[in-house]
């Protein structure tokens, strides 16, 4: 199995510049993102991964692509990898949200573990879906090292999955966040079950 994950957020959209959920609309990069992604080009093009891997959203794979090209590597699309869905309130401010549901507003601050987004993933079955997508990713992969290129939040389901990184703020982008992180997998993910573990 491959020895680390390099978890790369995709470049901004418009609605996330704009405070929209985005879920799982497929939104291409706007300026901003387009200069994230050259970024984390630039943060790989030194020591290449071996392969890389994307969602299938168009800003996923755009940013993928770049990056690809920079590191003379071809992007490998992966579809379990869709971001979590994110039902009615897709395309919508948060702000809106907050204030005509404020009850469930509050619970999915608190606790987004129990409550999802009316016809929304739940967001454990968000982690288990992507939990399979990524042993069967990582398992292609005796050794080395592979980048993986999603939108927010998945990039924080993914983390969550691999590092036990706490899931954090699912509207938010991670903005205090490199969005490029590298993880070391092999004591990580040798535990079968990581959705057993008790959740932060």
């Amino acid at each position: 199995m491959a020895d680390s994950l390099v978890v790369i957020r995709a470049g901004s959209t418009d609605f996330d510049l704009q405070g929209r959920i985005r879920g799982t609309l497929d939104l291409s990069l706007c300026a901003q993102g387009l200069a994230e992604a050259k970024a984390a080009a630039a943060t790989l093009a030194g020591a290449p991964p071996a392969a890389i891997y994307a969602a299938p959203d168009a800003c996923s794979l755009d940013t993928a692509r770049l990056v690809a090209r920079v590191c003379g590597l071809r992007a490998r699309r992966l579809d379990d990898l869709a971001n979590l869905d994110q039902g009615l309130w897709q395309g919508m401010l948060v702000d809106d949200i907050r204030l005509k549901q404020p009850r469930l507003y509050r619970q999915w601050q608190d606790n987004p573990w129990a409550v999802s987004p009316p016809e929304g993933e739940l967001l454990e079955d968000a982690c288990g879906r992507v939990e399979g997508a990524l042993e069967r990713m990582l398992r292609r992969h005796p050794s080395g090292r592979i980048a993986l290129v999603v939108p927010a939040p998945l990039d924080q389901i993914v983390r969550w999955l691999t590092a036990g990184e706490s899931i954090g703020d699912l509207w938010g982008r991670g903005a205090a966040e490199s969005a490029v992180t590298d993880i070391p997998l092999a004591a990580q993910w040798k535990r079968p079950g990581t959705l057993e573990k008790a959740r932060v």
